[in-house]
């Protein structure tokens, strides 16, 4: 923590403006990236109008939205209206101020982290930020005066109060071997071993929270196009409707920054490049960890084009009854094995690896059913035949039946 705070303004006012550039790009790159991989996951092209083999159709549906008239329907609460967007955006950008991008680096003679700042408890911070940003989205569809969009914001919170305990439970284990909440301490402890080896089981569990925190397939259903018209943002057009956009694929690259760095080392390089003297120094270091959050917004991806959407009971049933009891066993289990290793006994480190094998084997067996399809109602029973059950008005020509002469 003694690296930060002695910077000089215009290097601070430089990486501010670096991170939000950084954010910016990858948005765009992003959605490019994912229409694309979409078509051809989906046998078909994606974008290729607009520029070299469509590479700028993110820029111009910026451009577009940007342009496009806003409409305001009436009946809304203007106020709330207009500041929920904003609620739902400056959190996404600031939390992204307590990832660590590399090591101490020379800019222009001043010695400076690749990290904007740091905090002692920078993790519970950024998980707090992502909490404030859910109040945009639920104050959106309060304010848009629309039924949809209300049960688009209402089931944003019941996802956020579901998902947010067992992603804080896969933190604990991720404080209890770092043994601070310091993203750069994190990072720093994760020298030698990365935790996704450690603690799998938290990682396993961060994974399908970080996917539910976010909104995205197939947990998106504050914005089920099938039941709520586009959820929560239904009422919104033109800028504000790209902030909502913005904020949603920068929450992605945030979430997958913070995988990056709690489980899979941060900015270190991955083996073999790790044992070339030079990999974790320098500018290099800003190329591993750009790798990790790509491949994380990839998965994104991927389960968009794979699984479709859960039920509501079983989105629900999926945290509170599965993701929640995981993440309690486990962190008990993470607690023993490292109160007998700061004991003396190092080699329950063999153990705890075990352990975390054998648990993650476990999670992923159980969530196989209500992720592969094949979690079903029962059939209902057939109706018998005869006369309906319920009263049916009569017919053209034809005389009433007994329930509906009654009903009448």
């Amino acid at each position: 923590m003694t690296g930060f705070g002695h910077d000089t303004w215009w290097l601070v006012a430089a990486k501010a403006v670096a991170v939000f550039v950084f954010l910016v790009l990858t948005v765009l790159v992003a959605i490019l990236a994912e229409r694309k991989l979409l078509g051809r996951m989906q046998l078909r092209w994606g974008p290729n109008r607009v520029g070299p083999r469509g590479y700028l159709q993110s820029l111009a549906d910026g451009i577009k939205l940007a342009l496009k008239e806003a409409i305001m329907p009436a009946g809304v609460d203007r106020p709330v209206y207009l500041l929920a967007p904003i609620i739902s955006t400056i959190p996404a950008i600031t939390a992204f101020a307590f990832i660590p991008f590399g090591p101490e680096v020379s800019v222009f003679g001043h010695r400076t982290m690749l990290q904007l700042t740091d905090l002692p408890v920078a993790v519970l911070f950024i998980l707090a930020l992502s909490s404030i940003g859910v109040y945009g989205i639920v104050l959106a569809g309060w304010a848009s005066g629309s039924t949809y969009p209300l049960l688009g914001g209402v089931r944003s919170t019941a996802q956020v109060i579901s998902y947010e305990v067992a992603m804080g439970l896969s933190f604990a284990t991720v404080f209890l071997y770092a043994g601070t909440m310091s993203t750069s301490h994190i990072v720093a402890a994760q020298d030698r071993v990365w935790f996704v080896f450690l603690l799998l089981p938290s990682f396993l569990v961060y994974l399908v929270s970080m996917v539910g925190e976010t909104n995205r397939a197939p947990f998106d259903l504050p914005e089920a196009e099938g039941e709520l018209v586009a959820g929560f943002h239904t009422e919104y057009s033109s800028l504000p409707f790209a902030m909502f956009y913005l904020a949603e694929y920068i929450n992605m690259t945030t979430v997958s920054a913070l995988a990056a760095t709690l489980f899979f080392g941060g900015w270190h390089a991955p083996w073999p490049l790790n044992m070339w003297a030079g990999a974790n120094s320098g500018w290099f270091p800003l190329i591993w960890f750009t790798a990790k959050v790509w491949t994380f917004l990839f998965v994104y991806f991927w389960l968009r084009a794979t699984l479709p959407r859960l039920r509501y009971d079983q989105f629900m049933a999926l945290g509170w009854k599965t993701l929640i009891p995981v993440s309690l066993l486990w962190v008990m289990i993470a607690a023993v094995i490292r109160t007998l290793r700061n004991n003396g006994l190092e080699h329950w480190t063999a153990v705890l690896v075990v352990a975390s094998a054998v648990t993650a084997v476990g999670l992923l067996l159980y969530l196989r059913r209500p992720l592969s399809g094949l979690e079903t109602r029962p059939e209902e029973a057939p109706e018998p035949a005869g006369e309906p059950a319920f009263p049916t008005p009569p017919l053209p020509d034809k005389a009433p039946t007994k329930e509906g002469a009654r009903a009448s």
